[in-house]
């Protein structure tokens, strides 16, 4: 599967997450204080809970119900009571618009 327009990068709020759903899989997309944009799994893997919905820290995705911090370049938990990473997806911008691959996950 090729890459798939999610948005602007105007669109995003700095230091928010968004969700969006691409081909069934949900993602949560982050652009941070210094423009970067991340794209990682949107369900928290100690509940099944939106990440979106969480708070953004530095390069963190916070999980709002039970406080578990996943980091946005790695995908893996911080804090418990996650343990179990969330998938990582490769983001690319072209002419302004967020690209992201829901059927490929970056391993890091």
């Amino acid at each position: 599967m090729a890459s798939v327009r999610v948005c602007g990068i105007d669109e995003l709020v700095e230091n928010q997450a968004s969700r969006f759903v691409l081909e069934g899989v949900p993602i949560a997309v982050v652009k941070d204080s210094a423009g970067d944009v991340f794209a990682i799994g949107d369900t928290c893997t100690h509940g099944d809970i939106s990440l979106a919905e969480g708070f953004v820290e530095d390069d963190t995705l916070e999980c709002w119900a039970h406080g578990s911090k996943f980091s946005l370049r790695t995908g893996k938990p911080l804090t418990l009571p996650a343990y179990e990473p969330v998938p990582v997806y490769r983001v690319e911008i072209q002419g302004g618009d967020v690209l992201i691959d829901p059927s490929v996950t970056l391993t890091v």
